[in-house]
């Protein structure tokens, strides 16, 4: 395929493969060199040229010998339109919607799937826990897919006769110009809190990032005169974005009755969420399998994309009952011991207090916490994650999650700094962490195991080793039950 005049490059080179990684360039194929945050490709460029690369598309001056050099000012950007022209422009035969926010865009995802498969639509699931199509389930190394992976996977799915794809969108992803060439129907924004300074350095960076989805994708590709934003007005970030985009046809969520969409009659236990949700001046009633405040207003966020893809109300309120629960979003580990036991995905400050809000609110006896912080990852939620945890819990166990390469030792005690009760205990082993908070507990009492949801993975220094908080918790309640 000649796809070099992308690139304003007169060649007869027929291209058969794109790269990103040196070591998985084939004959004949495109080697494009992209910056990473742990190493560059342009430092692999020789690698791919051995390996058979044809032409090399790069950003600097790089020795390439007889290998054709095509220099870009952006080799993410040209990567995200090559990618996307190799694969037949994918999103242009797709309903795409897009889900970004701090939390929540796992569950709206699950939500918006649950939903339009009621429609008898064919969906597709791009997100953190995997990404899947018809009976077909795959691992997803990131939240959003480098461009190349991306368009792959949307031909595979227009391959297969998958008529809607709904894509988590990361900052990263949009920072990164992994969704470029994507052309989105419908964007939702969900929320935003403290996360990624790591990577942002500054909320105001995170959050002008985080709008880029609507302002450089929604509302500036081929599809921009039928686009639709969906946007969480619980929060004054979704407001502030709702004020910016009064121009655009936006869909606003929330409690209150100002929203296009908003919610009265509400009651929380510790089974589900039923109420009464208001649109175009009918109302119709919801019974949802989630808990907690946080997913409603999920939830509302997944009834604003029905509405701009004209869902009626009984197949919404079909598909939000529909879904049992999502993986490592406070799923609850069945036992016979009256211990309320889950697992949730919480690892960010907000995070963390929504769930254990909940929590809080539906439970008699007390609440165990056990939670740790990511290595590598932003220092700065540590101290507040902790102040959080004393603050709601009855009894704190403090641990590792995923230390990388950092000291785990180091991270409890940056934890510690801010943890301001005397009701602790530090255990560095997840293992034994979760069977010392078990084995403490007592009938009626709640224990929350947070930070890692849905992985089945540990990873400590660069080995990424099998652990599963969801088997370890049984495992324990098991052995409590001997």
């Amino acid at each position: 395929m000649n796809i070099l005049n992308l690139l304003d490059i007169s060649s007869d080179l027929d291209i058969t493969s794109i790269h990103y990684r040196a070591q998985e360039v084939k004959e004949g194929g495109l080697f494009v060199a992209i910056p990473g945050v742990n190493a560059d490709g342009h430092d692999f460029i020789q690698t791919a040229i051995e390996k058979g690369a044809a032409a090399i598309v790069c950003e600097r001056e790089v020795d390439t010998g007889n290998t054709l050099r095509i220099m870009v000012q952006n080799s993410r950007n040209a990567l995200a339109a090559i990618s996307s022209k190799f694969y037949n422009n994918p999103t242009e035969k797709l309903v795409l919607i897009g889900v970004t926010g701090t939390n929540g865009k796992t569950t709206t995802t699950y939500l918006i799937e649950s939903i339009l498969k009621k429609a008898n639509f064919s969906v597709g699931v791009i997100g953190t826990i995997n990404y899947r199509y018809l009976n077909k389930t795959f691992n997803n190394p990131n939240t959003t897919p480098e461009s190349l992976d991306l368009m792959r996977i949307l031909s595979e799915m227009v391959a297969c006769g998958v008529t809607h794809v709904v894509m988590e969108v990361s900052s990263h992803a949009i920072e990164l110009s992994r969704i470029d060439s994507c052309l989105f129907d419908v964007s939702v924004f969900t929320n935003l809190t403290l996360d990624h300074l790591d990577f942002h350095q500054t909320m105001e960076s995170y959050w002008q990032c985080k709008q880029r989805l609507f302002t450089e994708h929604l509302f500036k590709g081929q599809k921009k005169d039928l686009a639709k934003g969906v946007i969480n007005c619980s929060n004054d970030k979704g407001k502030e974005l709702k004020e910016k985009l009064n121009k655009y046809f936006i869909i606003s969520v929330g409690e209150h009755k100002s929203n296009t969409i908003w919610v009265y009659d509400v009651k929380y236990s510790l089974t589900g969420i039923t109420g009464m949700i208001s649109k175009n001046g009918t109302s119709f009633e919801f019974r949802s399998n989630l808990c907690g405040k946080y997913n409603l207003e999920n939830i509302l966020c997944a009834v604003g994309v029905s509405e701009s893809l004209n869902i009626s109300a009984d197949i919404i309120s079909s598909g939000i009952e529909s879904l049992e629960y999502v993986p490592g979003r406070l799923q609850r580990i069945p036992n016979d011991m009256n211990r309320f036991v889950y697992v949730d995905y919480a690892h960010t400050p907000d995070a963390l207090q929504n769930v254990l809000k909940t929590l809080r609110d539906l439970t008699e006896g007390r609440i165990i916490c056990i939670f740790g912080c990511g290595g590598d990852r932003d220092r700065s939620k540590r101290p507040k994650m902790a102040e959080i945890a004393a603050s709601i819990s009855d009894f704190v166990v403090v641990t590792s999650d995923n230390p990388r390469n950092e000291d785990p030792k180091k991270i409890i005690d940056e934890i510690l700094s801010g943890l301001k009760t005397e009701h602790y205990i530090v255990e560095v082993d997840r293992r034994k962490a979760i069977e010392k908070a078990i084995t403490i507990s007592k009938e009626g009492d709640t224990v929350l195991i947070a930070g890692k949801g849905h992985e089945d993975y540990q990873i400590v220094g660069t080995v990424k080793a099998p652990f599963d908080d969801m088997k370890e918790a049984e495992l324990a309640l098991e052995r409590l039950k001997d």
